[in-house]
Formats: C-alpha cells, structure tokens, sequence
C-alpha cells in the first residue's frame, strides 16, 4: 500500500495545489493584493513529479502491488520500454499530461514573474490552475493510476507488443503530448485578454510565441508518430488518415492558420476576433482529441481502451468552447479592427487564403471523423470514411499551400507591385523551371511530381532569399550569425524550408513507391526496383523478452536485413510482424514476412500450403526519398525553436 499511498498524494497535492491556486489568484484581482501564484504552480509540479517518481520507480523495479504496473509491465520488460510504459495505457498517460501541463504553468509564471501583477498574467494564471485542476482531478478520481493490487502477481502482462518494439515510443507520445499540452497557454492568454478587455496589448505576439513553441512540439510528434507507424506496422505507409491521427492534425491545423494570422494582427492590427477564435479553438480541439482516444468511441490502433472518461472529457469540451464564444460576444465591441485588408494580393490577403485554406481543411477533417460516430448514433449502422475522401481535398490544397509559400514572403503589406514581385521571383522562378526541364530529361513525366517540385523549389527560393535578407541586415547591425537566426522572420523561414523538404520526400514517395510480394526458395534472388532481393535462410531467436523467427534477406548483394515474425512474451503471447529497414537519404527498402511453404516452419506466419517447404513470400516495398519526410520534420521543429527563442520582442520582417 505504500507506493499507492505516495502517489496519490502526490496527486492530492498537486490537485489541491491548483483549486487554491486558482482561488487565491481570484482573491489577488479582487482586493489588489500580492500575487503568490507562482509558489502555488511550484507545489503542483511538485506533486505530479512525486506521483510520477512513485509511478516510474514502480515501472523500473516491477513493483507489481500498483495495478497499473502489472498490467503495462512485466519482469522481462527493457529498461527503457518500462520506463515508457507509463504513457502505455490510459491513466500512466494522463499521468505524463500533467506533468507537461505543471512544468508549463510553472515556466509560463517565472518568465512574466516581473509582470505578475499585471490583470492580463493573473487572469491567465487563473485559468491554467483550472485545467491544472481538471487533469489532476482525474486521477484523483475515475482515472487514478495508483490503484493498489491485491492479487500476488509474479511476472506482469507486460507492454502491448508494438508498445516494446521501437524507441520512438519514447519520443513520439511525449512530444505529442507537449504539443497538446502547450496550448493551454495561448488559449489561458486569450481568455484572459477577454476578461480584461485588453485585446491591444502587446499579449497577441505573445500568444503566437507560445503557439509556435506547442506548434513545433506537435509537428514534430505527428512527424515521429508517422516514423512509428512505418516502421513499426508493417504496411510501409507513414499515415493512413486514422481517426486518432485525425485528432492530432485538427489542432495543428488551426495552430498553423493562428501563428500565420497573428502576424497581420501585428502589422496591421487586423484580424482580432478571429485570431482569438483560433487560440481557443485550439486548445478546445486538444480536449476534443482527448476525448477520442481516451473514451473508447474511436477503434484504432493508437487509441485506448474504453474507459468512463468520455462524458467528463466532453463536458470539459463544451465548457471550454462556451468560455470562450460568450466572452468573444462579451468584448465584441473592443475587437473590432479599424482597418480592412487593402488588397487581396497584399501579405496580408495571401495570409486570409491561408487561413481559409487550413480552417477549411480541419473542417473537411472534423466531419471526416465525427461523421461515423454520428452515423452510428443516429442510424445504428457503421459507415467508415477512408483515404479518398480526405485525399480528395489534401492534394489540391498542398499545392495551394505550396503556391502561398512561394508567393508571401515577397509580397508587400497592404499591395504589391507586380514588377517588383516578379524581379524578386524571376532567378527562382527560372531554377524551378530548369530542374522541371532536368527532370523531365530524365523521364520524370507524372505531372503532380513535376509541379510539386516547380512549386516546392520556388518556395525555398523565397524562404532563402528572407533568410538572407535577414541575416545581411543583421550583421550590418553588427549582430553575430547565430543572433541573426534567432527570431520570428528567421525561424519561420527555416520551417519552411523544413515543409518543402517534408513535400519532396511525400509527393516523391507515394508517386514512385514499388510494393511486390515476391516468393522466394533458399538461395534464390529476385529484383525489385532495381534492388536485389536474396533470401538465406531462416533464423531463430528467443530471449526473455520475445521469440521470434527472422529471415535472412540480403540486398544487393551486401546488406542482411532481416524481417520476423516475433511473439512477444506477456499478454498471452501476442505475435506481430516485424519489418527490417534499409535506409538511405535517397531510397528505403521495407521488407515483410508475409508466409511460409509447407508445414508453417516459423510460428506465427501464415502457412500458404501451395507452396514448396522452406519457400517463403516477402513483401517487398521500395520507397525514394520516404527518408526526407523524417528530416523535414526535425528541421520544421528546429524552425520553431529559433523563433520561440527569439532575440528581441519584435522584429521587422522585410522580404527583400
């Protein structure tokens, strides 16, 4: 009981942390008084790390008297898949949210200590304890990770086996969840700045600084949740438009639009209300998102077990949505703007096409998503929305978005001069038409590869001659390269070049992917995309962790791969795929173990008994440049640190 017992106190001091925090910050603002928020914030991170220290040390020495441990752990478990194994299931989960959430709170109230007194930092304050609360609350309660087991456990159900076969498990759900967690801040400065009725302060960039921060948290985590995926699920795709992958992409998308349009709000002062609306849509598609994985509505592989959750969840959606549209209503009047866009091709009406186009797509992928469930509700039946449907509207509105990153960044405030446009676009326009020219010399003839690479070039052209631009200025101002890459205009530019690379590689490898299931006998040898494909042999490997059976594939003559069928120990043996990988910045070939000849001679892959003993069927993908997917991530997340830690509070963007 001892362990129970520390954890849950850590999350009653955690949980009673944030209710007087959040009360004694309504007392400050009604009697004018001290603030002492931040000590309040201090002991909530003090207790979610308690409980977490009881949860992690229970993973790592398979204490197995806490329920959680010895259902998500076992005593063959890895090191590094126990210590991931909080974030396995439900309430471990939840666990971490909190801990992201507090260390948030906490950074969020030392960085505007010296402004602490200000209306517009104790009001967001007060709001931060309030979702504090909530999640903390929940583990008090329907979600509490630290329900103590009475049953004499030996050995433990261990990890889902896909759960403990990759170390992106333990970067992906933690970036993911930072991401998720991080727009409560926007969202708490929003809210606040609606209180107050401050909507003209300088808090908006402020906003988007915060937004940038959780922005590139989650680009990164989708981006290395896709790398799971394909590396993981044996289907050689990165993402396949699953409804919980859907509820990771609504908050980037209306982040994206945010970050975009706060700009003019700056430079203009336009565009109030409806970069507020953003902010708090937002974080209210966070909670939405939550709720699809952690109610049980949704099937998919990364969504959790069914759990009583659902209806709190939902209910903290809906408040936090009409929060917000009530004081919108309420300070209607402040946030009227006293200009209006001059020209539609100005920045600022290229940034309006932004953002109708990403709005509008997390529309077409909200209704995408829900639908089913409404279906279900209304009709009683199950209709599934796949692929084309999605696919359908995220084509075209690439391309759209690739034409905007070429164009915005040269574009003048308020209208434009054509001319002057064009003699800042003409050397990249005329590189773009020359690598098409290259390329359509050395075969290339499908016509979505050739404008993806005219448009994805013509956009780095733009980000690269900002880029310049930027740091030229800067070093006449006498600051050093490193300062000149710090700011708004610099990381921005560096994301999307990251965009640009992540285009590439997308638009490249589902144009010229190859997949083949080639049966192969000992010793035999097969050419797939110009790879050869030789199989050795089989392979038997058998730990305490898992068995397995492997085949020995060697490609081109040099490289031994070795894909498996593996049964995991645990969970009442649970068996998977497990494909093998050959990377390089130009191409990747996926092998699968698909089947075996004969009598079945590796357990677990399915026997087709049409074949000779000893034969088996390799699934064989060949992927170019799927690599440069995972690096434009890295670098769009390296973008939006440079622009989080800026070197000055406002920067002049100058497209020359």
């Amino acid at each position: 009981m001892t362990l129970t017992w520390l954890g849950r106190s850590g999350v009653y001091i955690a949980s009673l942390a944030f209710v007087l925090g959040a009360v004694r910050q309504i007392w400050v603002l009604r009697n004018g008084k001290q603030s002492c928020a931040r000590y309040f914030a201090l002991a909530g991170l003090f207790g979610v790390a308690l409980s977490v220290g009881v949860m992690q040390f229970a993973l790592i020495t398979h204490n197995f008297s806490l329920a959680f441990v010895s259902e998500n752990n076992a005593t063959f478990t890895p090191l590094l898949y126990s210590i991931t194994g909080m974030w396995s299931a439900l309430e471990g989960s939840i666990l971490l949210w909190a801990l992201l959430l507090s260390a948030y709170i906490v950074f969020v109230l030392f960085r505007y200590r010296k402004e602490a007194a200000d209306s517009v930092v104790s009001w967001a304050s007060v709001v931060l304890f309030i979702v504090g609360a909530f999640f903390t609350l929940l583990m008090a309660g329907p979600a509490d990770p630290f329900i103590h087991n009475a049953a004499k456990v030996l050995q433990g159900a261990g990890p889902n086996a896909l759960l403990q076969d990759n170390p992106l498990v333990a970067i992906h759900p933690p970036l993911l969840y930072a991401g998720f967690v991080g727009f409560s801040v926007p969202f708490a400065f929003a809210l606040a700045m609606l209180i107050t009725g401050r909507v003209q302060d300088r808090w908006p960039l402020e906003l988007r600084r915060w937004s940038v921060l959780s922005w590139g948290f989650l680009t990164v985590g989708i981006v290395m949740g896709a790398w799971w995926s394909y590396e993981v699920l044996g289907w050689g795709g990165f993402w396949g438009w699953d409804p919980v992958e859907n509820a990771a992409l609504l908050p980037w998308l209306t982040a994206t639009a945010y970050i975009h349009s706060v700009i003019v709000q700056d430079r203009r002062g336009l565009f109030r209300v409806w970069n507020l609306t953003l902010a708090i849509a937002t974080f209210a598609l966070t909670i939405l998102g939550t709720f699809f994985t952690r109610s049980g509505v949704l099937q998919s592989v990364h969504a959790f077990s069914s759990s009583t959750l659902g209806p709190i969840l939902m209910g903290f959606f809906i408040l936090t949505i009409g929060t917000g549209l009530a004081l919108l209503a309420w300070r209607g009047d402040r946030l009227r703007s006293p200009v209006g866009v001059d020209s539609p091709f100005s920045r600022e009406g290229l940034f309006v096409a932004n953002n109708i186009l990403f709005v509008g797509f997390a529309i077409v992928v909200l209704l995408g998503t829900v639908f089913p469930l409404l279906f279900q509700a209304i009709n009683g039946g199950q209709v599934t929305v796949g692929t084309p449907y999605f696919a359908t509207v995220a084509a075209p509105l690439s391309v759209a978005l690739l034409v905007l990153m070429a164009l915005a960044p040269l574009v003048s405030w308020r209208t434009s001069d054509r001319r002057v446009l064009w003699e800042r676009l003409r050397f990249t326009v005329w590189i773009s038409l020359l690598a098409v020219l290259v390329m359509l010399l050395s075969g290339v003839r499908k016509p979505v590869v050739l404008v993806a690479y005219f448009l994805a070039i013509a956009a780095a052209g733009s980000a690269f001659r900002l880029l310049r631009g930027t740091i030229v200025s800067a070093h006449r101002r006498g600051e050093s390269f490193w300062s000149a890459l710090r700011g708004p205009t610099t990381g921005g530019m560096v994301v999307h070049l990251g965009v640009v690379i992540m285009a590439i590689g997308i638009v490249t490898s589902t144009s010229y992917t190859t997949r083949a299931d080639v049966t192969l006998a000992r010793a035999q040898s097969t050419y797939v995309a110009g790879q050869k494909i030789t199989f050795d042999g089989f392979r038997q490997v058998s730990d305490s962790l898992r068995t397995a059976t492997d085949l020995e594939i060697v490609v081109n003559n040099h490289e031994l791969m070795q894909p498996a069928i593996t049964t995991f120990n645990g969970r009442d043996g649970q068996t998977v795929g497990t494909p093998a990988i050959d990377s390089n910045p130009w191409r990747d070939v996926y092998l699968t173990f698909d089947a075996v000849g004969g009598n079945g001679a590796a357990s677990g892959a399915q026997v087709a008994g049409n074949l000779p003993a000893g034969s088996v069927v390799v699934g064989v993908t060949v992927e170019p440049l799927i690599s440069w997917l995972w690096a434009g991530g890295l670098i769009v997340g390296l973008g939006s640190a440079l622009s989080f830690f800026r070197r000055r509070h406002k920067e002049e963007v100058s497209p020359t």
